[in-house]
């Protein structure tokens, strides 16, 4: 039986490295020092949404239908996993009222959201 890859050790909570491959056919090994793709970061939940992101090519209509989330909710997910990959999100000011009805004609986001957002 195969485990999920652990990220972070359990005992000091540093970046665990991979020192071991094998194939599980044929038993070739392969001995190195192996470095973990950032991905290992997230969640469950997080990776949940990157593969739906990324299955739906980024666009925020289909994620949100497919979710059943609102375009707010879609970013801060977003933000969520982008910060978990180890990258900062710069500070953005509220969105001004044209690009929100832009956004809306656009049909990047619905008029419930374009509401929410402008009494935000």
């Amino acid at each position: 039986m195969a485990y999920k890859l652990i990220a972070k050790c359990p005992v000091c909570s540093s970046n665990l490295r991979v020192k071991k491959l094998q194939c599980p056919k044929c038993n070739t090994t392969i001995e190195n020092d192996f470095e973990l793709t950032s991905f290992l970061n997230l969640n469950s939940e997080q990776l949940y949404f990157a593969e739906v992101f990324i299955k739906n090519r980024g666009n925020i209509k289909d994620v949100e239908k497919e979710l059943g989330i609102s375009y707010p909710t879609v970013r801060a997910k977003l933000d969520d996993v982008i910060e978990a990959l180890g990258y900062s999100i710069p500070k953005q000011k509220s969105s001004s009222k044209s690009d929100i009805i832009n956004m809306l004609e656009n049909g990047e986001i619905s008029p419930d959201d374009a509401i929410k957002m402008l009494n935000e």
